[in-house]
C-alpha cells in the first residue's frame, strides 16, 4: 500500500507544483480547490477502470498520450522559468480549473499512465485507496497555497518558481524520452 501511495505521490508531485499553482492562482483570480481535486480524482479513478480501453477506442497508444502530456508539462515549465505566458486564462471560465490544473498538472499523463502501469501489478482496490490518499494531500496543499506563499515571501517564490520550472522541464523531458521509443515501430 505504501509503495503504491508513494509512487503516485512522487508522480503527481503536488509539492513541486506549488510555485506553478501559485502563479496560476494569481492569473485565474483563485483556484477552486475542491473542484480541482474532485476533477483530477475523477480522471484518475476513471483512468483506473477505463483508461486503457478508452485510449484504444480512440486509437491512441499509452506512449502517445504520455508524449502529448509531456509537451504540455514542458510548456508549463517554460512559463515558470522564462516568465512567458502561454496558458491564457479567460476570466470567469470554469474550464481553467480543468486545464491546466486538474489535467495535466495533477492528473497528468504521467499520473494516468502510472495508474495503468500499477494496475498490472496491484489490485484495483489498493490503487483506489492510494488515489484517495493522494487526493487528500492534493486538497490540503491547494487549500494551503496562501499560507505557503506568506511563509516564502516574494523573493522566495521567484527562486522556487524558477527552480521548480527547471525540475518540471526535466520531468517533461524524462516522460518524453522514455515514451518516444515506444512510438517508433
Amino acid at each position: 500500500m505504501l509503495t503504491v501511495t508513494f509512487t503516485l505521490f512522487a508522480v503527481i508531485d503536488i509539492v513541486g507544483s506549488i510555485p506553478l499553482l501559485l502563479s496560476l492562482k494569481k492569473k485565474m483570480d483563485g483556484i477552486k480547490e475542491l473542484k480541482a481535486t474532485l476533477i483530477s480524482g475523477g480522471l484518475m479513478i476513471l483512468f483506473l477502470y477505463l483508461g486503457e480501453p478508452f485510449l484504444h477506442i480512440l486509437g491512441v497508444e499509452t506512449h502517445s498520450f504520455a508524449v502529448a502530456g509531456s509537451i504540455v508539462i514542458f510548456i508549463l515549465g517554460l512559463e515558470m522559468v522564462l516568465g512567458i505566458e502561454f496558458f491564457k486564462s479567460e476570466k470567469g471560465v470554469s474550464s481553467s480549473v480543468v486545464v491546466p490544473i486538474a489535467f495535466p498538472l495533477i492528473a497528468g499523463s504521467g499520473t494516468l499512465t502510472t495508474i495503468i502501469s500499477l494496475k498490472a501489478n496491484y489490485e484495483e482496490s489498493m490503487l483506489l485507496i492510494a488515489i484517495l490518499i493522494n487526493l487528500v494531500i492534493v486538497f490540503v496543499v491547494l487549500k494551503s497555497l496562501n499560507l505557503i506563499e506568506r511563509i516564502l515571501g516574494p523573493g522566495g517564490m521567484v527562486a522556487i518558481r524558477k527552480f521548480f520550472g527547471v525540475i518540471l522541464l526535466a520531468i517533461a523531458v524524462k516522460i518524453f524520452s522514455s515514451n518516444v521509443p515506444g512510438l517508433i515501430k
